[in-house]
């Protein structure tokens, strides 16, 4: 074991939450599935083997991957964008289809099936961070240090927004704060922030009164936003799903439950994914497992920001705080869901919420970070040698 342990380097804290998110993970899927097995979708051990199999291989890429050099992975971001690109466009073209949105791409062969946007929100971020640190000179022109940086961000996110619009507006935000901190002047930002609320006055324009296969989840969007002004006072297949999660969030209380107890499980859509913030707070109460699970988030934000201050490297702070970034937001844009304080996302629990190829890519995520603080232990030991 202590072999073992001398080869994991990084923030100890962020490694730390890693396992407590999954051993979360693990309890809360396997007491959620039995909605999937009684619809005869496999038995509670066979969900509980593939998601114990997903988590365990995460952590393997996610050990490997914090070995590397960080100069490894700036340089592959240049490769990876491309590939994000092309297989973005493929989901568009050849995704499966579920609940009219084109986001999983079927593997031929294996009948593994990936949702691409996870992939391109690792890649576009890390790449972002690099071409900050390259073009850090230039960032006072706008036509040649800013739109560089700016145009793959705005094809990675109109390549996502058809099919997933709260990925799109996740990933675009975070972008935009990674461009303020990584030393874009505000007057540049200001006029990106211009364009994209024409933009979206364009999208409003073209929903409304365009064809309808222009943008085929327009009346979704719409729908989920102003659901509580068209249908107030009314409980329909709009907002049920939030109406069910509150009632579990109400059975949970303050005391905890206890693992298998929650019976939302037999009733509320999806509580081992987009949902496992209500079952989790059923099963484990509003305190352990609400506002703990919270805690966990904003302590891992804070060793994240600790990271990105103290990285000797501009790519490896912009990095981390963006890649941080995407996992916390989404994180709490999951959690308002839950409890009615925003629309309906989709978003899944990171690190919680059952799933295939988002749980690995959520865990690069996680070994990119700590390859960065792993760079802040190596400097302060050389110092004391120096």
């Amino acid at each position: 074991m202590q072999k073992l342990l001398q080869y994991v380097k990084g923030d100890k804290v962020i490694w730390i939450i890693a396992l407590l998110f999954s051993a979360l993970s693990l309890l809360a899927v396997y007491s959620a599935v039995s909605s999937l097995v009684w619809g005869g979708e496999g038995s509670s051990i066979s969900h509980l083997v593939k998601h114990g199999f997903m988590l365990f291989f995460g952590f393997v890429v996610m050990f490997l991957i914090h070995l590397m050099p960080l100069n490894y992975i700036s340089r592959g971001a240049q490769l990876a964008i491309w590939i994000a690109v092309l297989l973005l466009v493929m989901t568009l073209m050849f995704g499966s289809n579920i609940n009219n949105a084109d986001r999983w791409l079927k593997i031929p062969g294996i009948g593994l099936t990936i949702q691409t946007s996870d992939f391109a929100k690792l890649v576009l971020l890390t790449y972002i961070a690099r071409q900050l640190t390259v073009k850090r000179k230039e960032l006072k022109d706008f036509r040649k240090g800013v739109l560089p940086i700016v145009f793959p961000i705005a094809v990675v996110c109109l390549l996502i927004l058809p099919a997933n619009f709260s990925t799109a507006a996740l990933l675009g935000f975070v972008c935009f704060i990674i461009l303020a901190v990584g030393g874009v002047p505000w007057k540049h930002l200001f006029k990106l922030a211009a364009f994209v609320l024409s933009f979206m006055v364009l999208v409003i324009v073209l929903g409304e009164f365009g064809p309808d296969k222009l943008l085929p989840r327009y009346d979704t969007w719409k729908n989920r936003i102003f659901k509580k002004e068209a249908d107030a006072g009314k409980i329909d297949d709009s907002d049920y799903q939030i109406e069910l999660a509150k009632f579990a969030i109400h059975e949970g209380g303050v005391i905890p439950k206890g693992p298998g107890s929650g019976s939302s499980r037999n009733f509320l859509p999806h509580p081992y994914s987009d949902m496992i913030f209500a079952f989790v707070i059923e099963e484990y109460g509003s305190i352990i497992g609400g506002f703990c699970l919270i805690f966990l988030y904003v302590i891992f934000l804070f060793r994240v920001i600790r990271t990105s201050v103290r990285s000797p490297k501009q790519f490896g702070a912009l990095a981390a705080l963006g890649l941080g970034l995407m996992i916390t937001v989404q994180a709490f844009v999951n959690m308002l869901v839950a409890v009615d304080l925003i629309p309906t996302t989709g978003q899944p629990l990171p690190m919680v919420s059952m799933g295939g190829t988002s749980i690995l890519f959520t865990f690069m995520m996680f070994g990119i970070i700590l390859a960065i603080s792993k760079l802040e232990k190596e400097k302060e030991e050389t110092e004391i040698f120096e």
